[in-house]
């Protein structure tokens, strides 16, 4: 039993009643005392040195590829230099502003050379939260259909893109549970008639971009994660190498919360009285062995830098401030946008 100790948590990540902690102590044999030195975050681990320890186990469920195939799609990956995603979370549909500036993006990029090869639409999909007391599903599910004819307006975009749908943390589906399935065909079959071509995926979703994995989760972690938060973190001076990179790019709450997942390897380290999980589906939250990118649709302010290698940005909330980003995902730049 723990009578005594001093506890040290990474004091720029957030320690949440739920989380893996690796606790440094030293025993009185007298006393009967357990003595906690420090008490942290287990270490992140490389993606290389992962996938070399476990080379036999397929992580991300498409079969195991030989070394010729991952050769292969390396080499091609090089060459995809004009391969470029645009994120957009946030894309109320009813609100006439947030479309008006949804047409406005779609059109700039419907004139560009070379149109993205992927747009990615993150929820949530109304202003008003879809649950026992929202007004018509029947005009939601029209004004998808809008969106789908939008879309359908501009050949060339409609003709050479892909469009990913995933649901937000208020979006209609059977509950709030992660991870969350995708959206009800009852709301996109007109859309769908529109974009054939549309994909509706769960909440998170994994893509492979030839020998990348990146990783969309939609969810205000950084609101809940502060409110569930034991101890805020500290702003003191430390000798820490990561406090200092919290120094230099500024106080800033996104990246704990991205220093707390990696270091979790999962996406929502929250208790499960705040956020239930699916326990089956567990595994569809994981972050081991870590992503090359990971994309986190939140309310908050958009923000992008790399953290231990990885890749991750916000790319804002497009309805209320008109931010998105354009990722270009050969050489991981981020293009924090703004209409």
């Amino acid at each position: 039993m723990l009578v005594e100790g001093i506890f040290k948590f990474p004091s720029v990540a957030f320690s949440t009643v739920k989380f893996m902690c690796v606790v440094i102590y030293w025993v009185t044999n007298s006393s009967r005392v357990i003595n906690v030195i420090t008490c942290g975050f287990p270490p992140l681990e490389d993606r290389e040195k992962s996938l070399k320890l476990l080379a036999a186990h397929d992580f991300f469920g498409c079969g195991l590829l030989t070394k010729e195939e991952t050769l292969r799609l390396a080499e091609l990956e090089k060459k995809a230099v004009q391969d470029m995603f645009v994120i957009i979370s946030d894309v109320w549909l009813d609100n006439e502003e947030a479309m008006g500036k949804l047409t406005t993006v779609l059109d700039v990029f419907e004139n560009e050379e070379v149109v993205p090869s992927l747009f990615v639409f993150m929820g949530n999909f109304s202003s008003h939260p879809c649950n026992l007391s929202f007004p018509s599903f029947s005009s939601l599910r029209s004004q998808f259909g809008k969106l789908g004819h939008t879309i359908a307006m501009h050949q060339r975009l409609k003709e050479n893109s892909r469009f990913l749908f995933i649901p937000g943390p208020d979006d209609a589906g059977p509950s709030t549970t992660l991870p969350r399935c995708a959206l009800p065909k009852y709301l996109t079959e007109e859309l769908q008639n529109h974009i054939p071509n549309a994909i509706f995926s769960s909440n998170p979703c994994r893509i492979k971009f030839f020998s990348q994995e990146i990783v969309f989760f939609r969810e205000d972690m950084l609101y809940r994660m502060r409110r569930s938060c034991l101890m805020p973190p500290s702003t003191e001076e430390t000798e820490d190498s990561f406090e200092h990179l919290v120094k230099v790019m500024g106080f800033e709450f996104v990246l704990q919360l991205v220093a707390t997942i990696t270091h979790q390897s999962h996406l929502c380290p929250l208790p499960l009285v705040v956020q239930p999980i699916i326990w089956n589906y567990d595994h569809a939250l994981h972050l081991y062995p870590t992503p090359h990118t990971i994309v986190l649709g939140d309310r908050s302010k958009q923000k992008a830098f790399k953290y231990t290698g990885i890749t991750c940005f916000n790319p804002g909330s497009f309805s209320s401030d008109g931010t998105f980003v354009a990722y270009r995902p050969c050489n991981q730049e981020v293009e924090l946008s703004a209409l």
